[in-house]
């Protein structure tokens, strides 16, 4: 089929641009790498920095996968999803395991994905030192002299006011023993997975024009005190649709039976076990 765009939108200068970005970032883990971020026909902070970096590397052999928040039919999922497909033809699954670049906002899948695919992750702010210092300059020279006390001292601060870490989504690690990233706003639920991973993740962030990366079995650690470890939210309920205990799970109101419940997060992996006990599709 023929398309009035360039394969993959981008022009090939400015993939070639990106990849080399890409590959710097994945030469020193954790590294903001800055770089051009191009102009796309969605807006900045709804995921520019993941399909630059989805359109620069895919192929015609690829297969695709978008979530937004574990779901695969969302509006900012299908958008970007329907982008790829009008300038690339390739085709796209909702089985994580069948895709080889997974674009994801603020989720990383509950089934394990596998050595080979790649996860790229649509970052809104990637500095983890913007809440403490505004100029970039400074962040730099703090980056690179380790200099993260500022947020060590923020949950210290948390411990102190509240009795324990209150940092939800987007909460702090270290990459390769070396430097301190934000891992994009996924739950705590989902930064374990990240820690020897043998998939390769990219982080790209188009309106701050930065990409960062964590290469495949690499050390991160979640930034925590010895006292006051790092832990996981925690669900007492399972999947009202699957009954999983195993992943994460949304909070939802049923006005119905006025009562909180409880299903997964991670539409597909939700679908598989459905279909696996006998339950057929949500």
């Amino acid at each position: 089929m023929t398309s009035p765009y360039n394969f993959a939108y981008l022009d090939e200068g400015s993939k070639r641009e990106i990849r080399r970005a890409i590959l710097k970032a994945v030469a020193i883990p954790g590294f903001q790498v800055p770089f051009g971020s191009r102009e796309l026909p969605i807006a900045r902070g709804w995921g520019t920095g993941g399909l630059q970096l989805t359109l620069s590397l895919i192929g015609p052999t690829d297969r695709l996968k978008v979530i937004d928040q574990g779901h695969d039919d969302s509006v900012n999922a299908v958008s970007i999803r329907n982008l790829v497909v009008a300038t690339t033809h390739i085709e796209t699954t909702d089985v994580t395991d069948q895709a080889t670049i997974i674009q994801s906002r603020h989720r990383i899948p509950d089934d394990p994905l596998r050595p080979g695919q790649i996860l790229i992750l649509q970052v809104p702010q990637p500095e983890p030192l913007r809440h403490v210092e505004p100029r970039e300059a400074q962040t730099r020279r703090m980056h690179a002299e380790r200099d993260y006390s500022a947020v060590w001292l923020g949950l210290y601060e948390d411990i102190v006011r509240f009795g324990q870490i209150t940092t939800g989504a987007d909460y702090p690690a270290v990459v390769h023993h070396r430097y301190m990233i934000k891992p994009t706003p996924i739950p705590r639920w989902d930064l374990p997975k990240l820690h020897q991973a043998p998939f390769l993740t990219l982080l790209g962030a188009g309106r701050e024009r930065k990409i960062y990366a964590i290469p495949p079995y690499t050390d991160v650690e979640p930034v925590a005190f010895e006292d006051y470890g790092f832990e996981t939210e925690k669900f007492l309920s399972a999947c009202r649709l699957c009954g999983s205990r195993e992943a994460y799970l949304d909070e939802l109101w049923d006005a119905k039976i006025q009562e909180r419940i409880y299903q997964c997060s991670d539409t597909a992996y939700c679908r598989k076990r459905q279909t696996e006990i006998g339950k057929g599709d949500i």
